[in-house]
């Protein structure tokens, strides 16, 4: 069996496609879904909605607990790191992270990037250790998990050698913390010209779910792949 952890962030609570103003973001994540429960419906899908209900953000007193030994944290520590250890929890239980990311002002929404403050955890998932030297730091995460970053931008031209290209920070700044503690399959697919609402709109939008089509089988198989006869 395969578990997904489906994650959306936009502050857009319905779908486009179905809501007026609803978000492009969460209609390409539920696609995913979809589509992948389609295929393979008894596999677990564990849902975390941070646009809706977003992960406190760090603090000093969070940073405090976190580089302190777990042997040696105090009652208050414990209670300051719950939530993060329930989210870094989901993410360890998880084979692939299906994630709506909306781009706002160029990079993603804060809620999103509180989730990512929240599971990138010294001790759970990544390592550190200052005798090493220039490079104190690895990779925890382990298990060929892969991830999925399902994005809508207003303006166009921001995928890779794009005319905005530059000034994308949504992709960046979701996937390289998440290479960094170990999950280094990585995929992308985005929605653009929602600001124009013409036909590029409708073809991007026809565009991206065909893209989504295409990741579901192509990672399915992968999984498919690594499930023992």
């Amino acid at each position: 069996m395969t578990n997904i952890l489906h994650i959306d962030s936009s502050a857009r609570s319905g779908q486009s496609g179905q809501q007026a103003h609803g978000s492009h973001s969460r209609r390409l994540s539920a696609k995913f879904i979809e589509l992948w429960r389609a295929k393979r419906p008894n596999d677990e899908i564990i849902y975390r909605d941070v646009g809706l209900t977003p992960p406190a953000p760090v603090t000093g007193q969070w940073v405090h607990a976190a580089f302190t030994k777990p042997e040696e944290r105090e009652d208050w520590m414990r209670d300051a790191l719950a939530e993060s250890d329930a989210l870094v929890d989901e993410l360890l239980r998880a084979d692939v992270i299906v994630a709506g990311v909306p781009m706002y002002n160029f990079g993603m929404p804060a809620q999103m990037k509180a989730w990512i403050d929240n599971i990138v955890r010294v001790g759970r998932t990544f390592g550190f250790d200052r005798s090493l030297g220039n490079v104190p730091y690895w990779p925890l995460v382990t298990g060929n998990k892969s991830v999925v970053v399902l994005s809508a931008r207003g303006d166009f031209g921001y995928d890779p050698n794009g005319r905005v290209a530059h000034l994308n920070h949504v992709e960046g700044g979701v996937l390289s913390p998440l290479h960094y503690i170990g999950i280094t399959d990585q995929y992308t697919a985005a929605i653009e010209y929602d600001e124009f609402g013409d036909d590029r709109l409708n073809q991007s939008i026809r565009d991206a779910e065909e893209t989504v089509s295409e990741l579901v089988d192509k990672i399915m198989a992968k999984h498919n792949a690594l499930i023992p006869a």
